[in-house]
């Protein structure tokens, strides 16, 4: 999932084209990580980049994987990392 892009006619509309970075805090190795090539550490931030369509489910993996999303920072086209953060004055 990491560093997925949108692709397909999803990719096409505004919406399907727009990708969100999570911040993950927590992860743990479970029943359903224990089918990955790799392994989770408990501790530390992971970033994980989410198209605008599989945005629920990604949240729901994350929270079934024992983990809690600290951000959400909406990436803009080709950006590689989350836009800063607009102060308001």
């Amino acid at each position: 999932m990491l560093g997925q892009t949108a692709v397909g006619s999803a990719a096409n509309t505004p919406s399907g084209s727009r990708m969100f970075r999570y911040e993950v805090v927590g992860l743990r190795q479970n029943d359903q990580t224990d089918q990955m090539d790799y392994p989770i550490r408990n501790s530390g931030s992971v970033f994980i980049t989410v198209p605008y369509n599989r945005m629920n489910d990604e949240m729901q993996r994350i929270l079934r994987m024992g983990g809690k999303i600290v951000n959400i920072t909406p990436m803009e086209t080709g950006e590689s990392h989350p836009a800063p953060a607009k102060s308001k004055k």
